[in-house]
């Protein structure tokens, strides 16, 4: 930049003011080629050129456009899983049914121990969907896993629409046989009967379904039916606070505890001694699993 400066300077020195021509027929201004030269070397380094971008290759156009528009949802939430299942073992299953792009068990930030849910990542969507058709309520490490489609919009999950309750579930009622039951009304987002510590169920279970239409169905069709010769009670999802203003706070209570019940004492017979004093919606008697499912003497 010095020297083209000093050069420019140096040039308009020299040459001074252009002169006019006296010939008329060039009707212009003559520049003596010296003060030419030096100008244009300014004026091409006080402007200088504009670079064009390189136009995007079709292919990285059509690349981008059809990944844009690649099925949103490839991912799985796998559950009930077996706190010994590392990500390789997941990847040693899943991949078997399709390219799978990532995988993470969920841990414990201090321990770092399973939560006993992980979340794999496929390719595509119709991958990820095989995996969920065959791969449901599979063993692995000996535990059966629940799976289902990873939702990353929690109001699906806390809004309870197409939420199903069902209790006074018979103890051998697992995952599987639920969904089994449930999944003739509509397509079924997550199904699980709760278990304590030791895996034995205790008693109910929830079925979320894509839509309301399914769960009223199910309710219609399913509440009061015996599954495996015990009468289960179904009934739309609610939350504490949806039962507790349903109530309202000055609402008497209706559920009463029974004890001290013999033990051929049944569902039945409970109904036949209570109904007399008004209209049951529910009643269960509460058994033990581990002993051959003979009543523990209690129920409401």
């Amino acid at each position: 930049w010095q020297h083209l400066v000093r050069g420019f300077l140096f040039g308009s020195v020299l040459c001074g003011q252009p002169k006019t021509s006296n010939n008329p027929s060039l009707g212009k201004k003559n520049t003596p080629p010296f003060c030419q030269q030096h100008r244009t070397m300014a004026n091409t380094a006080e402007q200088p050129k504009e670079t064009a971008a390189p136009a995007e290759p079709v292919e990285v156009a059509a690349k981008a456009e059809e990944k844009e528009e690649a099925p949103a949802n490839a991912s799985l939430y796998v559950g009930d899983l077996h706190p010994e299942v590392t990500e390789a073992k997941l990847y040693e299953k899943f991949n078997a049914i399709g390219p799978v792009s990532s995988i993470r068990v969920c841990r414990d930030a201090v321990t770092r121990r399973s939560l006993g849910y992980a979340y794999v990542n496929f390719s595509s969507a119709a991958d990820a969907e095989r995996a969920l058709n065959e791969m449901n309520f599979e063993p692995i490490n000996g535990k059966a896993v629940r799976i289902m489609w990873s939702q990353r919009d929690p109001s699906v999950r806390k809004s309870g629409a197409g939420n199903v309750f069902i209790k006074n579930l018979e103890k051998s009622i697992d995952n599987k046989t639920l969904f089994d039951t449930f999944s003739q009304f509509g397509n079924i987002l997550s199904c699980k009967v709760a278990c304590d510590e030791k895996g034995v169920s205790k008693g109910y279970g929830f079925v979320h379904f894509e839509g309301a239409e399914g769960a009223q169905a199910a309710i219609s069709a399913v509440d009061g039916m015996l599954l495996n010769e015990v009468k289960v009670h179904v009934a739309p999802f609610l939350t504490r606070k949806e039962r507790h203003d349903a109530l309202g706070q000055n609402q008497t209570f209706t559920n009463c505890f029974v004890k001290n019940l013999p033990e051929d004492f049944d569902e039945e017979k409970l109904n036949a001694l209570f109904g007399e004093h008004g209209k049951i919606t529910s009643s269960v008697i509460m058994r033990d699993a581990q002993n051959d499912n003979k009543s523990r003497g209690f129920g409401f």
